[in-house]
């Protein structure tokens, strides 16, 4: 279900300059990187790339999602780490990504760790984003 934009709470604000090759910041000043295609793409690798940025701010997002998940079930998350691996291939269009999401939660038994990661999938802005858009595992 979309948003209004009334409905905003914050906006985040990024600038890229020179696409893949370049640099990208934030209007606050936070975040500014030089973004480069990894060496596996033909590119240096000296810098971040955008699959890295966004690899981040999913695991950052979906470990979100699983503390609010956590806490309507009362399960004990503490210690608990996110990993998302963010692949990028082509594909008829050109290129296209794909995701593995990942958990460790060490205080929580497998089948209740998978269902809190399936529960947190559901509700994590990003998965809902990508929802029906690209394919995101949960492993």
């Amino acid at each position: 279900m979309s948003i209004q934009q009334t409905d905003v709470l914050y906006t985040a604000v990024a600038t890229a300059e020179n696409g893949r090759d370049g640099r990208v910041a934030t209007d606050d000043g936070k975040l500014d990187v030089v973004v480069n295609p990894p060496k596996e793409m033909g590119g240096s690798g000296a810098g971040t790339n955008p699959e890295q940025l966004f690899a981040a701010g999913y695991s950052a997002c979906f470990q979100g999602a699983l503390g609010v998940v956590a806490r309507q079930e009362n399960a004990d998350i503490s210690g608990s780490t996110v990993t998302a691996k963010v692949g990028i291939g082509k594909n008829d269009d050109g290129f296209g990504i794909i995701v593995e999401i990942s958990a460790e939660i060490p205080n929580v038994d497998a089948a209740a760790a998978r269902s809190l990661l399936e529960k947190a999938h559901r509700v994590c802005p990003y998965s809902k984003a990508t929802r029906g858009n690209i394919t995101v595992t949960l492993a």
